[in-house]
């Protein structure tokens, strides 16, 4: 940490110095040489004069109230005095800089969502087809996510995954999976090759994931599950939902990871939808009653989530057109 020196003349500065941890001292006009992001301590007068950037722990006397109501409103850490500092000041400035880096951290997150959702695919045109996308985190970060890309002119390839857990480290291996899935070509391959780079790296989270190729042309539809709920759902014109019921275990548990893949051709205007299941958390009863009440709004495209909610929220939609 810093120390700058102070512009008055402090009597017991000497003193002061002594009981404070191996701190180094820096002069007003070189502050700027300096890493912004380690805390300073400085005279409280200096700080209001010069208005540095640096995270600060202000000194004033006891007489100096405003100014140190002054200072905290223009965002010093905290506030000691000359005549009384703490019994341990290198366990008090420990505690603010662990507060300190914990708010860093907060401030943060706003950057580190924008910079996730940029990570999402961009909107694509389809032969035939209409995509539709909702991408809603229960927090600034979500350990949802989807994606797909084209493996030829006329066939594209895609994916919904949920990461166990919320936080930083599940919304990681989203950006994880966008960067690595390796562009596979088949649902097969990107379930096993991404299962294997979990069991790999050791990482102590697992994924459900639901993941197809869809033929623009021939509309035949190939997917697989692995582990993910709610199952996938087609809506045809006047007939009743059908519920694609497939599974294995989620990545990340095993190396015995076997793969069912089920097959079916699209009808006109039939809608192919997936979703995470923080969907279910709008509705209210047991799994099965929010499940019956998503397929009502699904159907009737009259599903909103939430301004807040509790979990995640992805649905990935693709709707033949003619």
């Amino acid at each position: 940490m810093y120390f700058i020196q102070p512009t008055r003349n402090i009597p017991n500065l000497d003193q002061v110095l002594d009981t404070l941890p191996s701190l180094q001292m820096i002069n007003i006009e070189d502050i700027h040489l300096y890493d912004p992001t380690i805390i300073a301590i400085a005279d409280v007068n200096d700080f209001l004069d010069y208005q540095w950037s640096l995270p600060t722990i202000v000194i004033a006397y006891e007489h100096e109230g405003a100014q140190l109501s002054q200072a905290w409103e223009m965002g010093a850490l905290a506030g000691w005095l000359w005549s009384r500092l703490p019994v341990n000041p290198e366990k008090a400035l420990s505690k603010i800089d662990a507060q300190y880096k914990r708010n860093q951290d907060s401030r943060d997150l706003p950057s580190a969502a924008a910079l996730q959702k940029k990570l999402l695919p961009n909107p694509i045109e389809l032969q035939n087809y209409k995509v539709e996308t909702l991408f809603q985190p229960s927090a600034y970060l979500s350990g949802d996510w989807y994606d797909y890309w084209k493996i030829s002119d006329k066939e594209v390839i895609f994916y919904l995954a949920d990461v166990s857990g919320h936080g930083v480290t599940s919304s990681l291996l989203t950006s994880w999976m966008a960067a690595f899935h390796g562009r596979s070509k088949t649902p097969r391959e990107l379930l096993k090759k991404l299962n294997g780079m979990l069991l790999q790296e050791n990482i102590e989270k697992h994924i459900t994931m639901l993941a197809g190729v869809l033929n623009l042309e021939t509309h035949h539809l190939k997917w697989s599950s692995a582990g993910h709920y709610p199952p996938a759902i087609i809506f045809e014109p006047n007939q009743p939902p059908r519920i694609l019921n497939t599974s294995s275990f989620p990545l990340g548990l095993t190396a015995d990871f076997e793969i069912e893949e089920q097959e079916c051709v699209l009808s006109r205007y039939a809608r192919f939808i997936i979703c995470s299941d923080g969907a279910l958390e709008p509705f209210d009863g047991g799994l099965n009653e929010q499940f019956t009440q998503l397929l009502f709004h699904l159907q009737n495209q009259s599903f909103e989530a939430p301004e807040h909610v509790a979990d995640d929220i992805a649905i990935l939609s693709f709707q033949r057109m003619n």
